[in-house]
Formats: C-alpha cells, structure tokens, sequence
C-alpha cells in the first residue's frame, strides 16, 4: 500500500493518515502550471503531506492554491498549519466557511464539545488563516491552473452548507468532498465496492444531499475523487449505494427518534442498528467478521448518527 499514488494525468494522492488510519483521508495535488492542492486534514496529518510532496519532487513553495472542500477539521483542519510552509499559496474556501478559517474559534469550540480530552490529540493545532490569503469561489466560479486546465466550482451542501465541490474537466471526474459520501477502497482488495453516505452534524440534510448528487450526475462524471478515500470510476454505482443507505440511515434513526427521547441513547442505539446493518451486509458477501475495517465503519456510523439524531429532532420537534 503506497503512501502517494498516481490516479489519473496529474493527478495523485497522498495517504494523510489521518486518526493514525491508512487510507481515512486523502490530499490530493494537482501538479499543473499552478500546483494546487485539494484537502489538507487536521494538522497531524501535515507531517505526512510534506512527505508525499517529497515524493512527488513538488516543493511547497512551488503550491499556488490549497482547496478546502468545506470546513470540517478532517478536511480543513490543517489549513493554516500548511499555509506556513506554503509562502506563495493561498487557501480556497466556500463563502460560508471563511471566516471560520479566519477565525477558527468556533471551529475548536465546536471540536472541544464533541471529542473532550482527545481534542489535542487529533486536532492541534488549528492556525488562523491571515484574510489576505484566503480566497473565496462559490457557485459557478473557475480557477485557471494551466493553459489546459480550469477547474469549476459548484455549491454542493447536504453534508453541510459551507461545501463546494470541485469539478475537473480533463479527467471528467468530481472532487466531493463528503458531499458524495464515504468509499472504502480497503473494502475493493476483498471484491466489495462499498459507499456509505456521510451524514455527520450538524448541518446535514438528506434533501439538498440528493439534489447535489443529482447535479454531479448531471455533469456525467466519470470519477469521483472522494475527501474519504480515493477515486471511483464507478460513479452510477457509488450514487445509488449512497442513495440506498441514506434511505436506511434514516429510517432507521426515525424509528430510534420516536421511542427513545434523550439524545446520547438515540445516538448509541441508531449507531449500533446501523453498524449491524452493514457488517451483517458485509460478512454475507463474504467479509470475515475480524476484519479491521469494521473499526473505521463503526467510526464513521457513530458520527453519520450524531448528524442524523441532529437532523430529525431539528426538524421534527424531538429533543434538542
């Protein structure tokens, strides 16, 4: 398993190894006239980045932009950490997410109240971005990184309302984000093509999820670059998967919101409903029980939950 690979004509990732987990999160860099990074994670993970930019002959004085997909600190994190070994490069963002990047104190308070003592650990530390080097794209906006290349913008919330997507016309393939859900390449070694979608909170919405998955569609994409991991040429089958088990995520969350009325046991009981799900999926087309994937589902099911439990008493008048 390669740290950095090459995924189509100027296109390559680098493993962040973000939660210390191979193939979590990916960076992706652009190697045209301006080289562009895509993601950077939470700091931890730039130590890897620089690393895979090694590996690539690419020096971060050479980095003209950094694209964050939308402000979670998984993707955005590590922004400004970055930013300080990129002297010429400025840091692209959503309109609704600059000013967090500016001023991460939300962002950190947020964090805090949901990870506790492991804050540090898997954050620190998160470094303002100076206004001057933020630059701001939203629907319909273009970047020109070389003669041949001009990257589009699109406004794509679902996952949350400060994300763009990123659209790639010479490898005709997308940069989602979350906004398209999660892939597990790990999952693809075993035979199984497997996506799930992300419905972490707090600002996520199933119907403005499916609307952006429907403009990707659209577009006739023949890759998805995914923020959680890698490239499909798969897309047909990664929208209707995605689709298909946001239909299960949330009826299986309305049926825990109805009966149980505090938060934290709807949380644990949707996790634990839909973790069973997918591994009774998984094991009957032939994955082992042990097999150490099932950390990660568990990982991502739990915070797809807290999202989901988020959404339905917002918009149902359960608890708050």
């Amino acid at each position: 398993m390669k740290k950095t690979v090459q995924l189509t004509e100027n296109v390559f990732l680098i493993d962040d190894f973000d939660l210390s987990m191979p193939e979590r999160t990916g960076t992706y860099v652009l190697t045209e006239d301006k080289v562009t990074l895509i993601e950077t994670s939470a700091s931890p993970s730039i130590p890897y980045i620089l690393e895979g930019l090694q590996t690539l002959g690419v020096s971060p004085a050479d980095i003209s932009y950094i694209i964050v997909t939308h402000i979670h600190l998984d993707h955005a994190g590590g922004a400004g950490l970055m930013l300080q070994h990129c002297p010429n490069a400025k840091v692209i963002v959503h309109p609704k997410g600059a000013r967090h990047l500016a001023d991460p104190s939300r962002l950190i308070m947020g964090a805090k109240a949901v990870y506790g003592d492991k804050f540090s650990q898997l954050f620190d530390p998160i470094v303002e971005i100076p206004e001057d080097r933020l630059m701001i794209k939203g629907e319909g906006d273009t970047l020109e990184i070389s003669d041949k290349l001009t990257l589009k913008f699109l406004d794509t919330p679902g996952h949350a309302n400060h994300h763009f997507s990123i659209y790639h016309p010479l490898a005709n393939g997308i940069f989602t984000g979350d906004t398209a859900g999660i892939y597990y390449p790990q999952l693809d070694r075993e035979g199984i093509e497997f996506y799930l979608p992300s419905t972490s909170p707090n600002q996520f919405d199933p119907e403005k999820m499916l609307h952006s998955m429907s403009r990707f569609q659209e577009l006739g994409v023949k890759r998805i670059f995914f923020g959680h991991y890698g490239v499909s040429e798969n897309p047909p089958e990664a929208f209707r998967q995605v689709e298909s088990w946001l239909e299960v995520f949330i009826e299986e969350a309305k049926n825990v919101v109805m009966e149980e009325k505090h938060p934290e046991k709807q949380i644990e009981q949707i996790t634990q409903k839909l973790y069973d799900k997918i591994k009774t999926h998984l094991t009957q087309r032939g994955l082992p029980d042990n097999h150490p994937i099932y950390e990660l589902l568990y990982l991502d099911v739990n915070v797809s939950a807290m999202g989901l439990v988020h959404y339905l008493n917002k918009n149902t008048g359960g608890s708050k």
